[in-house]
């Protein structure tokens, strides 16, 4: 029994993190789908947007990728948060850079439901969540 209770200390903390974890995630879908110039959840409920829908697929396991790790690194609560919202920041940059850097007419592919563009986009999102969860280590 005592083994029990010993693995179950830190119980409230990991509830504590998985729940700031889902609602940064809540927070995260609403401002993405704001920022970007279209509303891919409403294109992908409304029109089955395939396209809408790998993009934000992307970013939402880019994004959780990055605040895993910062659940993982962090040393408290206040830390935990300000890494969050470091990687909601990066993950939006993201977003520009694609839009402005290498796909100019990235909206339009997106609207237009081109499922390339959604692949390059969700991989972008990916790859950034990657890459800040990785530099998240300290």
């Amino acid at each position: 029994m005592s083994q029990l209770l010993l693995s179950l200390e830190n119980l409230g903390s990991f509830a504590l993190y998985l729940g700031l974890s889902i609602l940064f995630l809540i927070i995260f879908k609403f401002v993405y789908i704001r920022v970007t110039p279209y509303d891919e959840w409403k294109l992908l409920k409304e029109e089955n947007n395939i396209a809408a829908a790998i993009t934000l697929s992307g970013a939402f396991i880019g994004y959780s990728l990055a605040i895993a790790s910062a659940a993982k690194n962090s040393v408290n609560l206040l830390d935990f948060g300000i890494w969050a919202v470091v990687a909601l920041v990066a993950q939006i940059l993201a977003f520009f850079i694609m839009r402005f850097g290498f796909m100019p007419k990235l909206v339009e592919r997106i609207q237009n439901n081109e499922i390339p563009a959604g692949i390059v986009m969700g991989s972008m999102s990916i790859a950034i969540g990657i890459l800040n969860a990785a530099c998240m280590t300290y």
